[in-house]
Order: C-alpha cells, then structure tokens, then sequence
C-alpha cells in the first residue's frame, strides 16, 4: 500500500464512502466562514468507513462492533500513505467517540523499534475472515479497499473505554484485533451482521478466494507486551496459499 494506492483508491471511491455516518461538519460558530479546507477541517473530502470488532489487549473477552472513519495521511514517509481514523460506537448522529486509530503498511511497522511494535496489532485475520466490513461501498470497491488494508497495521487506543458509561471513565486501552478461529463473541458478530445484512460466513469464503490465502490463525497475545503476528504463531511469519 504506497502512498498512491491508497490516495488513487481514496480518490476514485470516496464520493460516497462515508454516507449516513455520524456528522462531521463543524457546528455554526462566529469563524467557521473563515476555516480553511471546509467545515469539516481535517476530514474535508474523501474518507473511508469501515465497521469491525475490537478487543482490549488486556482482556480479549472484552469486544466491540466499531465504526472507523478514515483519511489518508502522507505522514513523513512520502513513499508511504496511511489512514487515521476516528471511531464511534454506532453510524448515528449521536454517537459516542470511542478513540483513534492509525494505520500503517507492512513496510512501515518492520522500521519501527522493537518496543514500538507492541502497541499495532495485525489485520491479516480480520480481512480475510470477514470480521472487517465496508458498509455503503459496492462489492467490488469493497473488495478492492480490503485488500489494501489486507497486510497494514493498526495502533488503537479507546478513550472511552466502557460506552455504557455516560462519560469516559477510566485510563485509555489498547486494542487488539481478532487473529483466528475462535476468538469473537459470536452474539457481537450475530449482532453486526443484523445491523448491516451481512453475513459474516459468506464474507470469509468469498474473500479467502478472491484474495487467494488461507484464513490465517494466530493465538491471541499472552501479555501486553507480546508481539503481534499476521499468518502464523511461529516460524517464519507467511501467509498459505489457498487450495482450489
């Protein structure tokens, strides 16, 4: 995913990415004539949405369904676009702010320190097992933008960690994402799938063979501290080719 890719995908599917979504214009103030690049300041133009499951790091039985709205950023690395989103508990104009993610390439994570790489979870499983969704898209545009975030990285922090409380309470948490079989709350996956007439099944087969690998299954991280993988829990870290 260079930075290209990503601003050509953005541009060519943006127009309506992101309909029905909680609002992001700025609301009526004195300057707002003045705000340079609209309204919506940083999340004037195109922006992706996209709906997924999270989980806390800490504790994996603790899980989401997650709206993302997403812009292209070119950051310090001109060769190398990501996406920072917000996120929200629902598509609703009254929805809770959950927190931020920012999502880089594969190519990106393998410069970062050793240290660092403890806080970006992998999105290999999420993709291709379908726990990941862009509503509003086409099929074709959908499957498009996932293969674009197929082997990227997400650093994610919820500073609202419980949204059934009527404030954020409490210290910021790490989130991780589901990495195989096993893992999801299937009453959140259940629940997604009414929301938005999808199913998550159908999703998976027809994206692993689309895509062309295995559905990857990696246990989740014993602690904190533990490294993420994308395809597989040891060895070299690479996906499998699917059998026809």
């Amino acid at each position: 995913m260079d930075r290209r890719e990503m601003l050509g995908w953005l541009g060519a599917v943006g127009g309506g990415l992101a309909a029905g979504g909680p609002s992001l214009q700025a609301a009526d103030h004195p300057d707002r004539k003045e705000a340079k690049g609209g309204a919506a300041g940083p999340m004037h133009g195109p922006h992706a949405h996209f709906c997924g499951i999270h989980i806390a790091k800490k504790d994996p039985k603790l899980q989401w369904i997650v709206q993302h709205y997403c812009t292209a950023h070119s950051g310090a690395d001109h060769d190398e676009a990501m996406f920072q989103c917000i996120l929200f508990d629902s598509t609703e104009k009254n929805a809770k702010l959950l927190g931020v993610e920012y999502i880089i390439t594969d190519k990106q994570y393998r410069k970062l320190p050793d240290e660092e790489k403890k806080y970006w979870h992998p999105h290999t499983y999420e993709v291709l097992a379908g726990g990941l969704i862009a509503p509003g898209m086409n099929p074709d545009e959908e499957m498009k933008f996932m293969k674009v975030i197929l082997t990227t990285w997400g650093k994610t922090w919820h500073t609202w960690p419980d949204p059934r409380t009527p404030v954020p309470l409490g210290e910021p948490l790490l989130i991780w994402a589901l990495t195989g079989d096993g893992q999801a709350d299937e009453k959140v996956i259940a629940a997604r799938d009414r929301q938005f007439g999808v199913s998550t099944a159908k999703i998976r087969e027809q994206r692993s063979q689309e895509i062309g690998w295995e559905v990857p299954q990696v246990s989740l991280p014993k602690s904190l501290h533990a490294v993420g993988r994308q395809w597989t829990n040891e060895g070299e870290d690479k996906p499998t080719r699917k059998k026809r």
